[in-house]
């Protein structure tokens, strides 16, 4: 489950995504336009020390752009080439903001998602003791291979920026769809999604085959 907080974030998730976007290999939109929020879905840190969530946007009139984002408490080590910029959240203070492809904790999340049908974690806010759960905004479905157990994925050990981005982290290589839109699943492994306006699934992530 995710726990979150009514809170704001200065500069917020958008606007730090309308700065980053338009330097990416596999942006379309319009560059100085606003960025909008399609839908987003979240995986569990087992941890909990780090918000692993994914961003459906568009800039401007451009398509839909799935964007996987992680909010650190502090720097990660070694990933400044993957940082989408820093924000102050009213509550947890200053936050680090990661492409989540290059993150350790996304790997194997994702993986679960694809291989064993893990599904987005229940988002939740604490009022008065209680939990008041949010309703997605997004529905997913993974696979699930009966009988297959979930190999133990490590942090990734390269990762190919582009359209889909490759992320490689033993024994699986990941593959996350930037521009998601209907379109034939190249493996027996994936993630699909729909949301308000997509009511048909489209491909989010696959595992690559070997």
């Amino acid at each position: 489950m995710a726990l979150l907080h009514r809170a704001e974030l200065r500069p917020s998730k958008l606007d730090l995504l309308a700065a980053w976007l338009p330097g990416r290999p596999w942006f379309a939109g319009t560059v100085g336009a606003a960025v909008t929020r399609v839908g987003a879905y979240r995986f569990d840190d087992p941890a909990g020390e780090v918000g692993i969530e994914t961003l459906l946007v568009r800039a401007g009139d451009g398509p839909v752009l799935q964007v996987p984002l992680a909010y650190r408490g502090a720097p990660l080590a070694g990933a400044d080439g993957w940082l989408v910029g820093t924000t102050e959240h009213s509550v947890l203070g200053p936050r680090w903001v990661y492409d989540a492809c290059a993150d350790p904790v996304y790997p194997p999340a994702l993986a679960a998602a694809v291989l064993a049908g893990a599904g987005q974690a229940e988002e939740y806010f604490e009022v008065d003791g209680r939990r008041d759960v949010r309703a997605p905004s997004m529905t997913l479905t993974g696979s699930r291979v009966d009988g297959a157990e979930l190999p133990a994925v490590g942090a990734p050990r390269e990762v190919v920026d582009g359209e889909p981005t490759l992320i490689r982290a033993d024994p699986v290589e990941l593959a996350v769809v930037r521009r998601p839109v209907p379109a034939e699943v190249p493996s027996d492994a994936c993630l699909t999604g729909a949301w308000a306006g997509q009511p048909a699934p489209v491909l989010l992530a696959y595992a690559v085959p070997r």
